[in-house]
């Protein structure tokens, strides 16, 4: 049985990604299998792949957004419901090896824009096995320049926190319980702390967690659907937890930066969730104000997709 199951979805990044397989399979001190879906990257980033890190399992794919790719390569491993025969996800012949007669302990969840020490897979896992408890465990995650990515450990996006975060009350009170739930920067970086999620550039999630919560929601495009796999797993008694015991650096957005789909879908994550985990129980009026202020953000094409959507469950 693998220790370990790694998934790194790619898009067009192909030199980050030599360089985070260079990382990863530097890593000992326990077993693991690394599968690179690559979403049909214009860069060549596949034969790369192909040609240069033979060990690594390949998956070819159309570029059918995060959360897809992400289940194609858990898939692999095993974990979920076999893809439908008739879809356009199903794993292509040539690539597709058999699954272990067990499910790997753990799934990691890795974007190909992180640099990882050598001993980041054992520590982690480690650190795993000794809290049981703890179904989602995510690391301290470091820009370029050295600074904290924000993004690793975070509150659900509520009304409530949403709103603190894009008035700018969580900018101006960082330091705040209250209003800087967003990112949680009233916490200390360099202490572990429970949370609601963590980011999926570097995700580790028990086997057990994955069986009862399923794969990830492919509604998510991308952006999202990390947030919804944690709630969903957070909603049947795991933990989260960041762990700022192991540090890896984060070329953020390396694959996204100045894409107009990638801001549309920012926004249209933030509506699914909402719509999805709190919109039922929102009265009509905090209702109105969240879906007038997640339309001025995601501009006409999203607003005549939540009108096409309805009003939903709200009271």
């Amino acid at each position: 049985m693998l220790d370990l199951a790694v998934v790194i979805v790619n898009y067009n990044v192909r030199d980050l990604l030599r360089a985070c397989l260079k990382s990863a399979l530097a890593n000992q001190g326990l077993s693991f299998s690394i599968c690179v879906v690559d979403n049909g990257s214009p860069d060549g980033s596949a034969d790369m792949v192909e040609r240069e890190f033979p060990q690594v399992h390949l998956i070819r794919s159309a570029n059918n957004g995060y959360a897809a790719g992400n289940n194609l390569g858990l898939r692999h491993f095993g974990y979920g419901e076999p893809p439908d025969p008739a879809s356009s996800l199903q794993l292509p012949t040539s690539n597709l090896q058999p699954p272990t007669s067990n499910l790997p302990r753990y799934a990691l969840l890795l974007n190909p824009d992180t640099v990882l020490p050598q001993d980041a897979f054992a520590r982690v896992v480690a650190y795993a096995d000794a809290h049981p408890d703890v179904g989602v465990l995510g690391v301290k995650l470091v820009r370029a320049d050295g600074s904290l990515d924000l993004a690793c450990r975070r509150a659900f996006p509520t009304p409530e926190v949403s709103f603190y975060r894009f008035s700018g009350l969580s900018r101006l009170f960082p330091r705040s319980p209250r209003f800087g739930q967003y990112n949680m920067t009233f916490l200390d970086p360099d202490q572990p702390a429970e949370v609601d999620s963590v980011v999926g550039a570097f995700m580790l999630v028990r086997r057990e967690a994955i069986e009862q919560a399923g794969l990830m929601d492919e509604t998510f495009w991308m952006y999202g659907e990390d947030l919804d796999w944690a709630y969903r797993i957070k909603a049947r008694g795991w933990k989260t937890l960041y762990w700022p015991g192991v540090s890896v650096l984060h070329i953020k957005r390396a694959a996204s930066a100045g894409s107009a789909r990638a801001q549309y879908e920012f926004q249209r994550a933030m509506w699914l969730f909402y719509r999805k985990h709190y919109q039922a129980a929102t009265p009509r009026w905090l209702d109105a104000l969240v879906r007038v202020g997640i339309g001025l953000r995601g501009g006409p094409r999203l607003r005549a997709e939540m009108k096409a959507a309805g009003s939903g469950g709200a009271r």
